[in-house]
């Protein structure tokens, strides 16, 4: 991949969007400080992802990707961080069991803590604040002084994504995720849930084949034990990325060290933008967000920008149409990109373009809504010989009460019982399964 004209700070000749007014000398000296410490993730690991990424591009695998809309610092401790990652688990194991392909698993986790805004300010309880933008900017408590962007809390978030790292490769590479504990996977309150049952059907049928499989003497295969899980993020903030995009020594590349893929927003995709410049440079696997505004020319312009090469598993295309409007968009924008022979993987996000405000005032999303979105996403794939590749969600292991449906019947008036974000609504652990054997349906057939 060329960067001609390219360094980690070029994206500042360049107009940016969604970036908060930092005070400039104690942000100089945060940057500074980040530079200087070690790289969250390394680049043979982001290597590892992009070849994984290009095995869903050719349908040999199948992306999971999910977690929060925005994590929050409260919540980087045991338990939360597990939840999460046992939950994207069971989803794999029901998809890889259903499609008999591995399935390819990234969390929104261990950096997710800045979000874009529609609006600059928000009104609360009659006071005009600045927009809660995510834990690494501010804070989400309704006062003046929380809502002040502070650079101090990029370095937090920098420490919190390294704890968080830290347990998630304990946990992936200690025994957690070894394929005997299926069962222990599926906590209490799942398992005596209609989903729950189901899950625990597939269990046994995945501990009779593991049986099979030790009595034929197969007993100590690394891939039983333990599994690849890698990060990603919205990369954001620039200034943040930046200081943590290093020159890899075997190759001589730039790779953006704060996650294992990263990917530019519906609302930061502009083709002579900071974040599109900033992107083409690192060799990291990146994510764009295209949504009803975008167009085919405009489409097919960032693809070379972001992958002059045409290389596998370097873009990601991650659709969020809302599921009123895919069935308009996404077929001319995929007839196009084939037409033009372009690498990529094509993902569905079925969470942002599904957004509304209940009638007891929660933004919330609908369960039927979001099915809807991914069986047109497959369905418009199929009928234009193109492969569904992967799936995004905004996702987390609590039991909360945020997304509207499933087999819960969660109402409007449900919603206050446990509403626990401070951005957008996500799926709970018996939703996002659910979800999982749908989509289980779908790679089947």
């Amino acid at each position: 991949m060329t960067t001609t004209n390219w360094s980690p700070d070029s994206w500042k000749n360049f107009p940016i969007n969604q970036q908060p007014d930092w005070p400039k000398d104690p942000l100089d000296q945060t940057i500074s400080k980040i530079s200087q410490l070690p790289p969250l993730v390394f680049a043979g690991e982001i290597r590892t992802l992009r070849e994984n990424l290009a095995a869903c591009e050719r349908g040999e695998r199948f992306l999971l990707q999910g977690g929060d809309c925005a994590e929050d610092f409260s919540r980087c401790n045991a338990v939360p961080i597990r939840e999460t990652l046992k939950v994207i688990l069971q989803m794999a194991i029901v998809m890889t069991y259903a499609a008999n392909k591995p399935v390819v698993k990234v969390g929104r986790i261990a950096g997710q803590y800045a979000k874009p805004r529609s609006k600059p300010f928000e009104t609360i309880d009659g006071v005009e604040l600045p927009s809660y933008r995510g834990d690494s900017v501010n804070g989400p408590e309704p006062t003046l002084d929380a809502r002040q962007p502070n650079p101090d809390r990029l370095l937090q978030a920098y420490f919190h994504s390294t704890a968080t790292l830290n347990l998630l490769r304990a946990y992936v590479h200690g025994g957690y995720a070894d394929l005997h504990k299926v069962h222990v996977w599926n906590k209490e309150f799942l398992a005596n849930s209609p989903q729950g049952r189901k899950y625990e059907k597939l269990a046994s049928k995945i501990d009779d084949a593991l049986s099979f499989m030790e009595a034929c003497g197969l007993r100590q295969l690394p891939q039983l034990k333990e599994v690849e899980f890698f990060t990603s993020h919205e990369a954001l903030i620039l200034e943040y990325e930046k200081a943590l995009t290093r020159k890899d020594s075997l190759t001589d590349k730039w790779y953006d060290c704060s996650a294992h893929m990263v990917w530019i927003g519906d609302r930061t995709r502009q083709p002579d933008g900071a974040h599109v410049e900033f992107f083409r440079g690192i060799n990291n696997p990146v994510g764009l967000k295209v949504g009803p505004s975008m167009a085919e020319d405009e489409l097919i312009k960032m693809i070379d920008v972001l992958n002059p090469n045409n290389e596998s598993g370097r873009l990601t295309l991650i659709s969020r149409f809302g599921h009123d409007k895919v069935r308009k968009h996404l077929p001319k924008l995929v007839k196009r990109v084939k037409k033009e022979g372009r690498n990529v993987l094509w993902s569905c996000d079925p969470m942002h373009g599904n957004t509304f405000t209940a009638s007891t005032g929660y933004k919330t999303r609908d369960f039927e809504h979001i099915a809807n979105e991914i069986k047109e996403f497959f369905h418009i794939h199929r009928e234009n010989d193109s492969i569904p590749g992967g799936i995004h969600f905004e996702l987390t292991g609590a039991d909360v009460t945020e997304v509207k449906g499933g087999a819960q019947k969660i109402d409007d008036h449900h919603l206050q019982e446990r509403y626990l974000t401070n951005c957008d609504p996500r799926m709970n652990c018996q939703q996002s399964l659910e979800m999982a054997f749908q989509i289980s349906d779908l790679l089947r057939s």
